[in-house]
């Protein structure tokens, strides 16, 4: 069994990172992110708010213009809050170039990160195109939540410098990377990584590949627990979050973080931890299961377990689930 390069990181190491950083930047100065949705452009705020040039990909000039502007008013936040001055806000932005073609995206790249849909063929498509695509020397990292590291790396001719970058959502407030090490992933690109999100502002765990990794192999099983007490009438919508955030002290209970993270995207994970492991337990509850093919995705479709209206803050239980 492979061991993690890196034992949870203490003070020492994290400040130690920053005096790295001109080291860093021989090394990486560009770096070019696959997808412009949610995670992509959140991913592209810090990099840029951090200095380094961004090239922002998608398929859809469209796409890209909505996520500068996501960007653009994220960063409004920051000013409001004194975390960022107008000036920085403006160099941050200026940081940031839009691409419709992914060859000139990753011409001259240092580091790739991929933040696509989570499908497997997607995604092994999209490495085997940055393969053949990017520089010998370029670094291929994915943002998956629960797909094998090594699986992907197997699609392409470099799999020493592959590695897993999950970033947790929203991208620029929460803290934690989790760095997924595949089979052949070389140890110094796995230290680069690791040093490179402690200076973005992150606080990188390194963990080992296997279906789910640590985030997602906990946290969906309690996901679908939640979804299995509610189909099986142990308890409401209202009541399993209420439970799980008064007595867990969760910040949000496990049914609305499913609407936030997106029902899809917790079937497709549930999915992947289920045919990896062949264990039932990861198999996604009926309920869940039928609601995605309905389309009640969660926020991005405005009803889940929750009904969502633009404009209000307001956590209303959707009509299918009211007693």
């Amino acid at each position: 069994m492979r061991r993690s390069t890196y034992q949870p990181i203490n003070f020492s190491t994290y400040f130690a990172a920053f005096f790295k950083h001109p080291q860093m930047l021989d090394q990486v100065k560009i770096v070019t992110v696959i997808g412009s949705g949610q995670m992509g452009n959140g991913i592209c705020h810090v990099f840029a708010q951090k200095g380094f040039k961004v090239h922002m990909m998608d398929i859809n000039q469209t796409a890209l213009d909505k996520a500068l502007a996501t960007i653009g008013k994220n960063m409004d936040r920051q000013v409001t809050k004194g975390a960022l001055t107008e000036a920085e806000k403006a160099t941050a932005l200026s940081n940031i170039l839009t691409y419709t073609d992914m060859a000139a995206a990753v011409s001259d790249a240092d580091l790739v990160i991929e933040a696509a849909t989570e499908n497997v063929e997607l995604k092994l498509k999209i490495f085997k195109q940055l393969d053949e695509l990017a520089p010998e020397k370029t670094i291929l990292a994915s943002n998956t939540s629960s797909i094998s590291i090594t699986k992907i790396a197997a699609a392409t001719k470099r799999p020493a410098k592959v590695i897993g970058m999950h970033f947790m959502n929203p991208v620029p407030v929460m803290k934690l990377v989790e760095i997924i090490n595949g089979y052949a992933t070389d140890a110094a690109v796995s230290t680069l990584i690791h040093d490179l999100s402690v200076f973005i502002g992150k606080v990188p765990s390194v963990v080992n590949d296997y279906p789910g990794f640590i985030a997602n192999r906990i946290l969906m099983p309690m996901i679908n627990e939640a979804i299995i007490s509610l189909h099986e009438g142990v308890g409401g919508v209202n009541e399993i979050d209420t439970i799980m955030k008064l007595g867990m002290a969760h910040p949000m209970g496990p049914l609305q973080l499913a609407d936030f993270i997106g029902l899809d995207t917790c079937m497709n994970i549930l999915n992947v931890m289920y045919t990896g492991f062949g264990n039932p337990k990861y198999a996604p509850c009926p309920l869940l299961v039928n609601m995605v093919q309905a389309g009640y995705l969660g926020i991005k479709s405005g009803e889940g377990f929750y009904k969502y209206t633009a404009g209000s803050k307001d956590l209303v239980v959707s009509d299918r689930f009211k007693k």
